[in-house]
């Protein structure tokens, strides 16, 4: 189902609960808005929809990637950027990581590792922080 986007700053700024396989249906409703949204967003986090669960999703092209319980383990290369974000007005300066190491969950809940770098890095750093309940 297509959730609206989540603008409430306070809301967004709370740190999200994990994930289990209890939400499931979380990650299909991001599926859902994310597709809905192709045209202008490449990554969603769950309290963007108003979930406040560690939950992230990314697109790579026509493929949706979804992510439970990420955490960045290794970063490097940083660098400075201008970001924006369906859940606020306008572009943001933010300091991100040409390379991360990613573990997480994926939709079977097994325990994965992998590394990123490049745009797809950064799409992957914007959502994660929004679970932590940073906004940039």
């Amino acid at each position: 189902m297509i959730k609206p986007i989540m603008k409430d700053e306070a809301f967004l700024a709370i740190k999200s609960a994990p994930a289990t396989k209890m939400d499931t249906q979380v990650a299909q409703d991001l599926k859902d808005t994310l597709q809905a949204y192709s045209d202008r967003c490449v990554g969603m986090a769950a309290n963007m929809i108003g979930v406040s669960k560690n939950i992230i999703i990314f697109a790579i092209g026509p493929v949706q990637i979804v992510m439970y319980n990420p955490k960045i383990t290794k970063k490097s290369r940083p660098y400075k950027v201008k970001e924006g974000c369906l859940s606020l007005d306008g572009e943001r300066n933010t300091t991100r990581y040409e390379n991360i190491t990613v573990e997480y969950q994926d939709e079977s809940f097994k325990k994965c590792k992998q590394s990123y770098s490049g745009f797809v890095a950064q799409i992957i750093q914007h959502e994660i922080d929004h679970c932590n309940g940073i906004i940039i």
